[in-house]
């Protein structure tokens, strides 16, 4: 350990960053080695540049933007959906499917205690979104006879509380096997001064990198190594918080190979133009979102012949990937986005701040900023009823409460 830390200790000298050791003697021995190894991960180069862009303007880029094509589900006929279903189905069956749910987030926001994922949405069957989600993947197997293996991401601090509630809930007989959970990346959080934060405990404070980040936890995690012995070829990627999701489409990969595309995304039509949301489009010739705070007003309200939006395709974070594409996107990092947060933390004195206002930069990528890697891919317009219905707030818009009534109806429907 000797060595390692005097490594550590030239690193940080060279980079400014001496007092992270400010409380290393209070420290326990896992917290010490914790703290080396956080600094010896780190790359303070491209930290160093990033706290640097935080000082510039940034400037604006004259990308051409351009509507991006869409097939709607509604308006594909009963024979062509057949047919592209038959396609998807024999995908299904050979095996060669994954689903991946980002599940890093904890339920704060619903004033609930652990994972999101562990919150109980349907309350008639005191069903968690996890076990939702399963009852997806078990459907499938009873329907096209294949396991389809189940890969969770969690946060660091929500690992063990992710884990430990599939054991408790026996996997939801859906067999331990066919489940796996691996960790999404962290990065450090930076003052204003550009220096590192520290937690609690005294390490290095950082946040999740984002749900940019899935593509190198895959690669990091041997999730992806784990997928090829499988030869599995579509990855569907998705978040544990919609409990419409469909992680078993065979229409969505009947079309993307019909396409012979390595990227396909679900997308709901704008409620209206000022709506909040990111929208497909293609960028310099390439398949990308534009944020809402991107899109001029004029574009956001321009409509079609048909009196439809141009840019009104919302991107719904309901995305498959060919394991091409993960490998291709995995090897080249996405850019980080900057931005400025209230973040608590250890000051020079010991004592816990919790600022009133925003003090920290964060970094962290989007999902989103791949498709840019790709040539083309596959946008299939959904209707909310049927595939989105996310749980994000306490209440009102996209809460427990309109969740659940999708929910319902979806099933009742189904059952029907």
């Amino acid at each position: 350990m000797n060595d390692l830390l005097m490594k550590a200790k030239q690193i940080t000298e060279k980079y400014h960053q001496e007092h992270v050791f400010r409380f290393f003697d209070s420290l326990n021995v896992e917290e010490k080695e914790k703290l080396i190894s956080q600094i010896l991960s780190i790359d303070f180069e491209e930290l160093t540049n990033l706290y640097e862009k935080t000082k510039m303007k940034e400037e604006k880029k004259e990308d051409r933007i351009e509507p991006i094509l869409y097939r709607d589900k509604e308006k594909i006929s009963d024979e062509e959906r057949k047919q592209l279903e038959k396609v998807g189905i024999e995908e299904i069956k050979a095996g060669k499917l994954a689903a991946v749910t980002m599940a890093g987030g904890q339920g704060t926001r619903l004033g609930h205690h652990g994972p999101k994922g562990t919150f109980i949405l349907d309350t008639i069957h005191q069903k968690s979104l996890f076990e939702i989600l399963c009852d997806t993947l078990k459907k499938a197997k009873k329907d096209y006879g294949v396991v389809i293996p189940w890969y969770i991401m969690t946060s660091k601090e929500n690992y063990a509380d992710t884990v430990n509630f599939f054991e408790k809930e026996n996997y939801f007989n859906y067999g331990r096997e066919n489940i796996f959970f691996f960790k999404q990346g962290e990065f450090p959080m930076l003052d204003t001064n550009g220096k590192l934060l520290l937690n609690e405990e005294g390490t290095i404070k950082e946040a999740a990198d984002g749900h940019g980040g899935v593509f190198e936890s895959i690669i990091k995690n041997g999730v992806l190594q784990d997928m090829q012995q499988r030869k599995i070829e579509w990855i569907f990627i998705g978040g544990v918080d919609n409990c419409l999701v469909k992680m078993v489409d065979p229409l969505f990969i009947g079309m993307a190979i019909q396409k012979k595309v390595l990227a396909a995304g679900k997308s709901l039509i704008k409620a209206s133009p000022e709506e909040k949301v990111g929208v497909f489009c293609k960028k310099n010739g390439k398949p990308s979102v534009i944020e809402y705070t991107e899109i001029t007003k004029e574009m956001a309200e321009m409509r079609n012949k048909e009196g439809e939006l141009v840019y009104g395709e919302s991107h719904i974070l309901c995305n498959m990937f060919h394991i091409k594409a993960i490998e291709q996107i995995g090897d080249n990092k996405l850019p980080y986005h900057i931005a400025f947060k209230k973040a608590n933390y250890k000051d020079e004195n010991g004592n816990m701040v919790e600022p009133k206002e925003p003090n920290a930069y964060k970094f962290e990528t989007f999902l989103f900023d791949a498709f840019e890697r790709l040539d083309d891919m596959l946008i299939l317009r959904v209707k909310r009823e049927e595939e989105f219905a996310p749980v994000k707030n306490a209440s009102g818009v996209d809460s427990p409460e309109t969740a659940r009534k999708l929910y319902y109806a979806f099933h009742e429907k189904e059952e029907k």
